[in-house]
Formats: C-alpha cells, sequence, structure tokens
C-alpha cells in the first residue's frame, strides 16, 4: 500500500514486527498469511475508511435495523443497476 511499516501497523492495530511477518512470508522458518481480517482492513483502507463502528444496513436482514439507523453509503459503495437492455459481460 505504499506505507512504512510503522504507518501500516499504526493503521491496522498491529505490531510492526507482525507487518514485518507479513511481508517476509514467514516467521521463525513457519509460514505465516496474512488473515482475512487483515487483507479486508488494508482494502478499506486504499478506499478511504479508516474505522468502523458496525452500525450498517444489512440487506439480509432490514427488519432489525429502525429507519433512523441506516448509514447512508458512500456513492462508490453503492450496488450498480444493470441496464436491462445492454448485453451482458461474458465472465471468465
Amino acid at each position: 500500500m505504499g506505507l512504512k511499516q510503522k504507518d501500516a501497523a499504526d493503521l491496522l492495530g498491529l505490531k510492526k514486527r507482525m507487518i514485518q511477518y507479513y511481508e517476509k512470508g514467514n516467521r521463525d522458518g513457519k509460514a505465516v498469511s496474512i488473515p482475512k481480517s487483515v487483507r479486508l482492513a488494508c482494502y478499506a483502507l486504499t478506499i478511504g475508511i479508516s474505522d468502523f463502528d458496525g452500525k450498517i444496513f444489512s440487506k439480509f436482514d432490514p427488519a432489525k435495523y429502525k429507519e433512523e439507523e441506516k448509514p447512508e453509503l458512500p456513492e462508490e459503495l453503492l450496488p450498480v443497476a444493470m441496464d436491462p437492455d445492454s448485453p451482458e459481460e461474458e465472465s471468465a
């Protein structure tokens, strides 16, 4: 992400040494993989999210949220509507 190890550690809530292990790919000769939670946190940082309080509208259970508690999602996170008349792209 172009950050110094110390800055990455601070932003992710990790020790600098863990960043070093992740970059190296091993710790004391044993393979180290980056946990999904850290990968997701890195992605969040790249799109400008520096913290999350867990309060977000869930499309799976909208009934559990009161209307006033549903935060507005940033435009870049909203789903893109597909034009029904446009040809579908083939997926690999």
